[in-house]
């Protein structure tokens, strides 16, 4: 911006300003009522005059604005959950990866245009307002991003929740490429301020760590346990308000952050010990301080459990503040809450409601252990042994010694119903037993969540059959009645409506905007294929987003690409299991294939990749570094111009999902087939219109079902033929040796021909698939190529491609995260909507009396 631009803006908000000494109403939604709220915003709030103002700050002050909204309806509805003492949903999780609040609270609210129309009329760049806010890097993956789909569906079906998490001061970490290699960089995302949460210092309590237990005789001459703990934290809830669409009802996403009891020690300071003073405020900040700290040392892995248990304890003492605050007896806790584990981080729950309700509130075991697994459910993301969560007994005992207690109480007594039943089976025995005896000792985390939960799910159906056959027989043997499937789903108002408003307005303009919280009427799209002009259109509005996407590659990278060609995009994070060198032979191949034969009919192609690894995992950072060791070669040879570009795109986050999603023609589903849960960026391609190509793995199988077979685009190996090569000795060798293509591809790689000569560079990740392959990479390579042959050819049919597209959005419907939390609700949680009725929050006055705020005070959350 200008100067002289920046100039006129001051002086045109000066005079705004001018006009406005009272406040006035600050949820109206004409135009000039919003224009006028943020100006307040701006001066009053973000403390600027229009003339120091930067574009952060009318960022920060339309924030403010639209959080006002917020509020208004988050005390409402806090006020009639208290008072209807409503069943509430806890939804505990490690991660919160909900990306950029703005846009997204805008579409829900329904202000999106008014709001985008207030602030152009006030000279001011909408789109680079909502390109200001810093994205919270709460979370690594999937598991964060489906527990922000939840969060909005549970306020979307009006169901009272409380999401529970961290704060992280450092988020999941900013991802750089420096010579093709990933660079790990800090995720400051507070250091401007966070407009949408609210601190609630009266609230804090405090978390006990390591120490000792001692025994001793109650009142009543009882045996109990009191823990005497070396150290406490204190937990301080930062709540943010989650909005449901077109709907009052605004929950509670509520994360911890840790700071120490007494953050300076004056006398210390006083004898000139000046780090000594501050000691414990660092050491106490250290809890919450980054996600997931490398954990290959034992203060790594220690400061992981201290962060698991940390936000348990917080969440589970909040529980109890809000049964006592709206006059429930302890009795009820479970009446009153469902609380829904996802996944074996926050598993530790089951041992700290026990303590709690035993030692702190005074209940027997008997009566404890009933309310703690009727309260708790638990959600299964893995089908890996090796990723279900373990802690080596001595940490564990050393860290939270009267937990280890409680937990070989549940173990002895589980262990001798399990005896019971299966009286000559002691190998099934240490099997289920939450102590696992084989080598070191490890305290088994999925196990106690199994026995501590009154309802076990997976999260696809092939998924949920697996666990029952894999990594939970044994548990499924044991009580069956606890295990059911409830598929993923994601949030169409963020990734349709947010990130692709083009498609979403022409579907709306044909079906009405009902299917935005009704997804099952995009079947509606289905009479449409054969609509000659619609589906001209559902082209155009293609191309417009993939011109869109291309221009932004070439913004940040500097790299023409053709919007004509077939955006093939494999974005997710980097891991073995999900096969990103897989699609990098294919690449390979046909590049050798295009350089013998220049002539060749060759569909123009653009491979998108993005996705990071994590800071340990060697062997996924070196197939960043093969990514872009191709990319650039291939990027560079002149012959391939107007045939193939390779792609990564850095930093792949909710923000740039936003972009990528909308754009992608074929989606990368390429996973093992037994090894991916259930993936949700499957889903999010297809309500966006791409075809998928991928494995009978995870959601896919669902995806494949409901689109068609026809429409989806199958290759390799299923997970029972997985199982069976396996057993028959799979020799990975082999396939190289008798598949001259997979030779050529690998051969290429080997002698430096991406790497500058180097022979010893990618040795690693290649000798890993000649001989090992444990995600059976050459098995399903042939099939892979075969399946993508057909792809090419389908694209060139540009008709029949568009059909088939249209097939994919419109046969999505189960795939809403409206679904799934339906599903919850009347399988597990069995929980009923709660409406929100607003009041008027000015109820004495038209306008308030010179900026006074009339409302009425809220008891507890």
């Amino acid at each position: 911006m200008s100067l002289t631009e920046q100039q006129r803006i001051a002086v045109e908000i000066a005079k705004k300003n001018e006009q406005s000494i009272h406040r006035g109403h600050r949820i109206g939604l004409d135009i000039e009522t919003l224009k006028q709220a943020f100006l307040d915003n701006l001066f009053f709030v973000q403390g600027k005059p229009a003339a120091l103002a930067t574009r952060h700050d009318y960022y920060m002050a339309l924030a403010y604005t639209v959080r006002d909204h917020l509020l208004y309806r988050w005390n409402n509805a806090a006020e009639s959950y208290t008072q209807a003492q409503a069943r509430t949903v806890c939804y505990l999780s490690a991660e919160f990866l909900m990306g950029p609040h703005l846009g997204n609270n805008l579409i829900n609210l329904g202000i999106f245009d008014a709001v985008k129309q207030a602030i152009d009329e006030l000279g001011l760049d909408f789109d680079d307002l909502l390109a200001q806010e810093i994205e919270p890097g709460l979370g690594n993956g999937g598991l964060g991003r489906l527990a922000a789909c939840y969060q909005d569906s549970l306020a979307s079906l009006e169901i009272p929740a409380m999401g529970y998490g961290i704060r992280y001061e450092f988020g999941i970490f900013e991802q750089g490429i420096r010579d093709g290699w990933q660079v790990e960089r800090t995720d400051k995302w507070l250091r401007h301020g966070n407009p949408w949460e609210v601190v609630r210092p009266e609230w804090a309590v405090n978390v006990k760590f390591g120490g000792k237990t001692e025994a001793y005789a109650d009142d009543q001459g009882h045996y109990r346990v009191r823990w005497l703990p070396e150290r406490e934290v204190k937990g301080i809830p930062y709540d943010t308000p989650i909005l449901g669409y077109k709907v009052n009802t605004a929950n509670t996403l509520r994360l911890w952050k840790a700071e120490a009891i007494e953050s300076f020690d004056f006398e210390v300071f006083n004898q000139g010990n000046y780090y000594g003073a501050v000691e414990d405020k660092m050491v106490s900040e250290n809890v919450t301080k980054v996600l997931y700290p490398n954990d290959e040392t034992l203060a790594g892995k220690q400061l992981r459990l201290e962060q698991q248990f940390f936000f348990v304890s917080c969440s589970l003492q909040d529980m109890l503040r809000i049964l006592d605050g709206q006059g429930l007896e302890i009795e009820q806790f479970h009446e009153k809450f469902a609380i829904q584990l996802n996944d074996t981080h926050p598993a530790i729950a089951v041992a700290e409601l026990m303590r709690l309700l035993i030692d702190e509130r005074g209940l027997t075991w008997d009566q404890a252990w009933e309310i703690t697994q009727k309260s708790f459910a638990y959600t299964n993301h893995t089908l890996m042994p090796e990723a279900l969560e373990k802690w080596a007994l001595d940490l564990f005992g050393r860290l939270l010694p009267r937990h280890l207690e409680i937990i070989y109480e549940i173990n002895n007594r589980f262990l001798h119903l399990v005896r019971m039943a299966y009286p000559d089976d002691e190998d099934k025995v240490q099997r289920m037993s939450l102590i696992d005896e084989s080598g070191e000792r490890h305290i088994r985390m999925a196990n106690l969540a199994c026995v501590g939960s009154h309802q076990i799910n997976g999260v696809a159906e092939l998924h949920s059959e697996l666990l029952k056959e894999t990594v939970l027989a044994d548990f499924y043997e044991f009580f069956p009645e606890k295990f059911c499937n409830v598929t993923n789903g994601v949030t169409p108002r963020r990734w349709m409506v947010l990130s692709n408003p083009r498609l979403s307005n022409l579907i709306t303009r044909q079906i009405g905007d009902r299917w935005i919280k009704q997804l099952d009427d995009l079947k509606q799209l289905e009479a449409l294929v054969d609509d000659g002009s619609f589906r001209a259109e559902w082209r155009q509005v293609k191309q417009a987003v993939k011109c869109d996407l291309a221009n932004h590659i070439h913004q940040q990278m500097g790299l023409v690409i053709n919007p004509d060609s077939l955006f093939d995009v494999h974005v997710k994070r980097i891991h073995e299991y999900k096969r990103q060198h897989l699609n990098v032979l294919h690449i390979v191949s046909l590049y050798i294939y295009l350089k013998h034969h220049p002539n060749a009919e060759c569909t123009p192609r653009t491979f998108i990749f993005g996705g990071k690894a994590a800071p340990g995992y060697t062997m996924a950072k070196l197939m960043i570094k093969l990514i872009n060791s191709v990319g650039q070669m291939i990027n560079r040879d002149t012959e391939m111009r107007d045939l193939l570009r390779v792609v990564f795109l850095p930093n792949y986050n909710v923000t740039n999902s936003q972009r990528i999603y909308p754009a992608a023609d074929l989606s990368e589903q390429i996973s093992t087939a037994g090894k991916e849960a259930s993936g949700t960026g499957n889903m999010k391609f297809a309500m966006n219109g791409a075809l998928t190509i991928g494995t009978l793995d995870g959601a896919n199988v669902e995806i494949r079902q409901d689109a068609g077979a026809d429409n989806f685009f199958l290759f390799g190996l299923t997970a029972p033929e997985v199982e069976a090569l396996k057993q028959e000795g799979y020799n990975p060798y082999s396939y190289y040796q008798n598949n001259p293509q997979l030779k050529a591809a690998i051969d290429l790689i080997s002698a430096g021909y991406f790497s500058q000569g180097d022979t010893d560079l990618f040795k690693p990740l290649l000798d890993k698939l000649l001989y090992d392959d444990p995600f059976m990479l050459m098995a399903d390579y042939q099939s892979y190529i075969d399946c993508q042959k057909v792809v090419g050819k389908t694209y060139g049919d540009h008709d029949r491609w568009t059909r088939m597209s249209i097939y994919n959005t419109a046969r999505t419907g189960k795939f809403s995260s409206d679904r799934s939390i339906q599903d919850y609700c009347d399988t597990i949680w069995h929980v009923s909507p709660t409406p929100i009725e607003l009041t008027n929050p000015t109820p004495t006055n038209e306008k308030p009396d010179s900026g006074k705020l009339i409302c009425k005070l809220n008891p507890v959350a």
